[in-house]
């Protein structure tokens, strides 16, 4: 089951030519990892916090399609690809108004917050992870 939210293309988000300046995109994508955990029940000032779980980007393959502008509404689908031991694949697809602006592959690993070494999904973490499996992955 993806997940799905939006996100404006703001002024600050663009260069001077009014085109969205590739950084900002991985600021946004940020923002909708943190909204995709809290939707699973582990919004990360708990998991980060009191769980001491950190989710480190490790992997991140971006293609770029077409140009975002300033004031687009971004279109965030997150897909969960797979969930390992430790590690989980995402795989996101951002367009507005159907066409697609860029989609990225990115791995995650849970982390012990205090030592940064990998740790296992805990049990309940990892049954809202495998809710989100896409059918076909199953």
């Amino acid at each position: 089951m993806a997940f799905t939210t939006a996100r404006p293309l703001r002024f600050g988000d663009c260069d001077p030519s009014g085109i969205a300046y590739f950084p900002s995109y991985l600021n946004l994508l940020v923002g909708v990892m943190e909204e995709f955990f809290a939707s699973i029940g582990s919004p990360w000032p708990v998991m980060m916090g009191e769980r001491r779980i950190s989710v480190p980007t490790v992997r991140l393959d971006i293609t770029f399609s077409h140009p975002g502008v300033h004031g687009d509404l971004l279109e965030f689908r997150v897909d969960v690809k797979r969930v390992g031991g430790s590690s989980l694949d995402f795989l996101h697809r951002i367009t507005c108004g159907g066409t697609l602006l860029w989609s990225a592959e990115q791995r995650v690993v849970a982390t012990d917050t205090d030592t940064h070494r990998a740790r296992p999904w805990p049990d309940d973490l990892r049954a809202a992870l495998e809710h989100h499996l896409e059918a076909s992955n199953v």
